[in-house]
């Protein structure tokens, strides 16, 4: 009898232990490290942004299928959604509640409740930028709109302003200016951004702008060769899924903000977005652009689902031919194997890593480019074919080094030996794209 007493008291108790469990807010608001390439809370402790796209969450999920997808998102060790507050003017939601109106808003409330309850930072689009271009919003109302979101959600402890919306900066900047000093009067808490078009850094335009706290550059969605006309890269021609160029790219106009990428390619979406019958991203490219952009110097990264970016179902018109629905989406392979690049970079020290390709001898391009990153006494290099590498292990410091690889699509880690100091030729064990993992054998951070 008190065996079952005890089991009913702990299943009555759940949701209370659920709310009392540390947020990582708890830790203080997020702020710039001091050397400026990392983000942290203001007790000192790291936040590595890990994202879901989750664009028309606002518009297109009920309370339930948001609490559902908002559960989901944070057991996948999500600390961050990126959504539209507003995807036209007037948006409507799953109600037909129109922007124009309260209703709409308290769903949104909702939301952001539901999202701090599980953990999770909101990262706000304020406005889609297509709105923007086609002059739906002036300076003027930017402003005033500005102002009515800061007041509404400036004491939520779970909130990142992000100014734009897939368009350049440069287009009706004085909008984006009003919309993003306007917050900033009201804010003076919460972090904000810019997300740019495809193929761009916010640092195109906004390295001097006092408003912008950390960068973010969208890779965007094209294959090798895939220019499709388009001719203003900031990266050459031919090197499109090259994405880990933004990030120096990003520093040399800004030496000072960190920076990440807020929109690579999405998993199951066509190469180019737009062709019919084109192969799909798949898990295996989504973990390429990720550790790709962070082992560069990007202080976390987002990922996407084209079902979910779009909150995707049957018997809705599908953009980018989605076919599978958003709920069955949450299980794809790409977005659980996240987790295990957020769970190495926490694990190791943490301010100190910077980008350091002199670890590679004899680099690649393409998919054969190994990316490499390390610390003071650790080295990492990502492989995305399972080539040969030649790596110097002088780049870091210890007689003996310890050495592992890391699978990235299971996390799991097979040790490979102690290695004395010096140039070091290594094959991985196992087939696919991995981690290899490089520590002075007197430390102990991977038991």
């Amino acid at each position: 009898m008190k065996k079952f007493l005890s089991l009913s008291l702990l299943l009555l108790l759940l949701p209370t232990m659920a709310v009392w469990a540390e947020k990582p807010w708890d830790n203080g608001p997020l702020q710039v490290s001091a050397n400026g390439r990392f983000l942290q809370h203001s007790n000192g402790k790291p936040f590595f942004w890990l994202a879901d796209t989750g664009w028309l969450l606002p518009q297109r999920l009920n309370r339930d299928e948001a609490a559902h997808y908002l559960q989901q998102t944070a057991e996948a060790e999500f600390n961050v959604v990126q959504i539209q507050v507003l995807n036209e003017l007037p948006s409507y939601n799953v109600y037909g509640q129109s922007s124009d109106d309260e209703a709409y808003w308290r769903h949104l409330d909702y939301i952001v409740g539901a999202a701090e309850r599980n953990g999770i930072y909101v990262a706000m689009v304020c406005v889609w930028g297509s709105q923007v271009k086609r002059g739906r919003m002036d300076e003027a109302k930017a402003k005033e709109y500005g102002a009515f979101l800061a007041r509404r959600y400036a004491d939520r402890p779970n909130i990142i302003w992000m100014i734009g919306g897939d368009l350049r900066g440069d287009i009706h900047p004085e909008v984006w200016q009003a919309l993003a000093t306007s917050i900033k009067a009201v804010d003076k808490t919460h972090l904000m951004t810019y997300h740019p078009r495809g193929r761009f850094t916010s640092a195109c335009w906004w390295s001097d702008a006092a408003w912008i706290d950390f960068h973010t550059f969208q890779s965007g969605h094209r294959r090798y060769g895939q220019q499709m006309g388009s001719k203003d890269y900031i990266i050459p021609e031919g090197t499109e899924e090259d994405n880990w160029q933004y990030v120096a790219l990003t520093w040399q106009k800004d030496s000072r903000r960190p920076v990440l990428d807020a929109e690579p390619s999405y998993e199951d979406i066509p190469q180019g977005l737009h062709g019919v019958g084109e192969p799909r991203w798949t898990s295996a490219d989504v973990r390429r652009y990720a550790y790709w952009s962070v082992f560069a110097g990007s202080c976390g990264h987002t990922y996407g689902h084209n079902s979910i970016m779009q909150f995707y179902r049957y018997g809705l018109p599908p953009a980018y031919q989605a076919c599978e629905p958003w709920y069955d989406a949450l299980q794809a392979e790409g977005r659980h194997q996240m987790r295990y690049l957020k769970e190495l970079m926490l694990m190791l020290p943490y301010f100190e890593r910077v980008p350091d390709q002199d670890i590679v001898r004899d680099n690649g391009t393409g998919y054969d480019r190994l990316c490499a990153t390390r610390g003071n006494d650790y080295l990492l290099v990502y492989n995305y074919t399972g080539r040969t590498m030649t790596l110097d292990f002088n780049r870091i410091v210890g007689e003996e080094k310890t050495v592992w690889w890391m699978e990235a699509s299971t996390g799991r880690r097979t040790l490979l030996g102690t290695f004395k100091s010096g140039v070091v030729t290594l094959r991985p064990h196992h087939a696919g794209d991995g981690v290899l993992i490089a520590i002075d054998s007197s430390k102990h951070y991977i038991e």
